[in-house]
Parts: C-alpha cells; sequence; structure tokens
C-alpha cells in the first residue's frame, strides 16, 4: 500500500486512500468507541453539573418582573458554567489525542503490508494517547503563542479606547495590522511541528523529543511538506462534503411533506405526530451525514501528514532499506514490527545491508529479535 521509496504527491494520496480501504473497520470501531466515550463523558458531565445548580437555575433565568438574580443564585451558575466548559474541553483535547493517536498506529503496520486488528490497535491508542495529548497542548500553545501575544497586546488598547467618550478607530485597526506578522509565524510554526503526533507513535517519544524530531525532518522542506498537506486537507475536506450531501438531500426530502402543509394547520395547533418524525428524521439524516464525513476528514488528514513523516525518514534516514532489511530478518508470525527510531544525532544513517531477491535471510543466532529497536523514550 506504501511504496518504499520517496513518495511524491499521488503516491501519498493514493497511499492514504488505500490504508483507509483496507484497514477502514479498525479504524471505524475504534473512532466510534471514542467518540461515543466523548458523547457519554459530555451527557455526564453535563448531567451532574445541571443537577448540582438545578435550584438556581429557574431564580436566575426567571426572576421575578424587574428583578436582577441575586447574587446567591447568579454565583453557583457562573461556577458550574465555567467548571462545565473546562471539563468539556479536556474531554474534547483527550478525545482529538486518540483520534490522533490510532491513524500513526495503523499506518505503521500499513507500510510493513500487513493487517492489525481492533484489540491491537485499541491498545496501542490507550498507550500512545497521553504522550499525543502532550504533544498536541505543546503544538497548540508553541503554534498559537503570535496570534494569543497580538491579541493581548490589541485587548488593553481596545479596553482603554473604549473607555473614552469618543473611541477611537486606530484602536479597531490595531489588531489587523498585529495580526498581519503573527498569523504567518503561527502557520510557520505548525507545519513545523506537524508530524510531531507520527513520531510520538511511531517512535514511541514523548512530546518534547516528538517535537524536536518533528522540526529536524521539517527543516529544509517546508515549503514542499505546507503545501502537500494544504492539498491534503483541501480533499479531505472536499470528499467529507460529498459524503455529507446525500445525508442532507435525504433529510430535504423527508421534510418535503412538512413545506407542503406548513400553511395549512392553524395558528397555535399542536404539531402532529407526522411533522415530529419528519424533523426527526431530517435532524437525524444531518446528524450522520456530519459525523460520517468528519471522521473520514479527520482519519484521511492524518493518515496524509504520518505518510509525509514517513516519506521524509525514507529520504532522509534511508527508512526503506532498514524496513525491507526488517522484514527480511522477521520469521512470518513473528509479531508487529515496530518503526525503526531515528539514528543519533550527527552520525550518518549507514543503509543496512539488503538480502539478495527471493532469498530469505535468517538472523543471526544471538542478535535480538528485533534488530531495529526503538530508542529509549522520554514519557
Amino acid at each position: 500500500m506504501v511504496p518504499l521509496r520517496p513518495l511524491g504527491l499521488g503516491d501519498i494520496a493514493s497511499a492514504s486512500f488505500a490504508t483507509l480501504g483496507r484497514h477502514w473497520k479498525q479504524l471505524l470501531g475504534v473512532m466510534l468507541a471514542v467518540l461515543g466515550l466523548c458523547l457519554l463523558a459530555m451527557a455526564l458531565l453535563a448531567g451532574i453539573a445541571v443537577a448540582a445548580v438545578y435550584d438556581h437555575i429557574e431564580p436566575v433565568f426567571d426572576p421575578p418582573y424587574g428583578q436582577d438574580p441575586a447574587a446567591e443564585h447568579l454565583t453557583p451558575i457562573i461556577v458550574a458554567g465555567v467548571t462545565l466548559f473546562v471539563l468539556l474541553s479536556a474531554v474534547g483535547w483527550l478525545s482529538m489525542a486518540m483520534l490522533t493517536a490510532v491513524c500513526p498506529a495503523v499506518l505503521q503496520q500499513a507500510v510493513l503490508g500487513r493487517p492489525t486488528a481492533f484489540r491491537s490497535l485499541w491498545r496501542t491508542t490507550l498507550r500512545r494517547t497521553p504522550s499525543v495529548l502532550g504533544t498536541l497542548l505543546l503544538t497548540g500553545l508553541i503554534a498559537g503563542a503570535p496570534v494569543l501575544a497580538a491579541v493581548a497586546v490589541w485587548i488593553p488598547v481596545m479596553v482603554v479606547s473604549v473607555s473614552g467618550e469618543d473611541p477611537s478607530p486606530g484602536a479597531l485597526l490595531l489588531l489587523p495590522l498585529l495580526l498581519l506578522p503573527a498569523v504567518p509565524v503561527s502557520v510557520w510554526l505548525g507545519t513545523r511541528l506537524s508530524l510531531a503526533p507520527a513520531v510520538a507513535v511511531m517512535e514511541k517519544a514523548g512530546p518534547a523529543t516528538a517535537l524536536r524530531r518533528s522540526a529536524v525532518l521539517v527543516k529544509g522542506d517546508w515549503w514542499r511538506i505546507f503545501g502537500i498537506t494544504l492539498v491534503g486537507s483541501m480533499i479531505a475536506m472536499s470528499i467529507a462534503y460529498m459524503i455529507q450531501m446525500p445525508f442532507q438531500l435525504i433529510g430535504t426530502f423527508g421534510m418535503i411533506p412538512l413545506m407542503a402543509e406548513g400553511g395549512e394547520g392553524a395558528e397555535g395547533a399542536v404539531p402532529a405526530t407526522g411533522v415530529i418524525v419528519a424533523l426527526a428524521f431530517c435532524f437525524l439524516c444531518v446528524m450522520v451525514g456530519g459525523g460520517v464525513g468528519q471522521m473520514f476528514q479527520i482519519g484521511y488528514t492524518q493518515l496524509f501528514s504520518n505518510l509525509l513523516y514517513v516519506d521524509q525518514r525514507i529520504r532522509r534516514e534511508n527508512l526503506a532499506q532498514a524496513l525491507l532489511a526488517e522484514l527480511a530478518a522477521q520469521s512470518p508470525g513473528s509479531g508487529p514490527v515496530s518503526t525503526p527510531a531515528a539514528p543519533p544525532a550527527n552520525t550518518p544513517a549507514d543503509p543496512p545491508a539488503t538480502p539478495p531477491a527471493n532469498t530469505p535471510a535468517d538472523p543471526p543466532a544471538d542478535s535480538p529479535a528485533d534488530p531495529l529497536p526503538d530508542r529509549p523514550t522520554d514519557d
């Protein structure tokens, strides 16, 4: 599925589709499990928050006419809302980390042409989720720092301007002027660190090591990686939109009888059962289409980025020869093979000797089962 040679744009696009086509069941199973757990946790947290402040909801949102909500009722609502927002954000980040970790775990075996099972994929995803989560958080902080700095400078200026009698229009123009240099810097940093999740999974590296490795792999090829990543994102968005379209059309067709009868009902009449069913059907179609499209977009985009990581290692570290030698040295059915770790810094990577074609190479009796073990991790 993945040619063991330097990959072009067409190779990366076709290999992403081939990996999805072969491993879609395992990917879909893990993604559905993650999304199901995420929705369950969010619903549980929301229910706990509502139950905790239930007695304060009516005095705050439906106070007596002409009166403001009392502080004794308003404060618990605010505390519960902020706490719920933080917890829901944490659940969302954790879910995104798991969805990001599953694609490199699949690609690690797809590069070797080997199948993968749901159970092993789920175990790998759980083991690497903490490292991927740290990688995503650090990447977001580093890449978003220029934009945050621009906003932090603009807010005090805007507050001072609004507090005056005549707000200055220059305060409104200050933010675009600050974002003009900040956004390109953020894009540059984000692209430079874009391979870190793949490093965190395939090399079993910690967040800091993954960020450093990504910067090293991208160095000198920034424009190429940026362009290919942009094309991959556009392909994923286009196909995701095409996936959602049939579901939206089906939902719209289900609403046609409702729209035809919209002017016949009496004002204030209770909606008929058919109207409720049509609305529920339309909503369900839109939700299913959106969910399927988003899962495809996440999976394809991540595989696209992970293949860029494989391509950079093939170009710079002779990964293709290392994988061929490792496959030849491994007997069939000996278990999964991990992606070889990067060579030590400032040391040229010598490709292992490739065995002759059609001749199995047996490892020496005193050699380990995995001739290219992973580097020590800093997890």
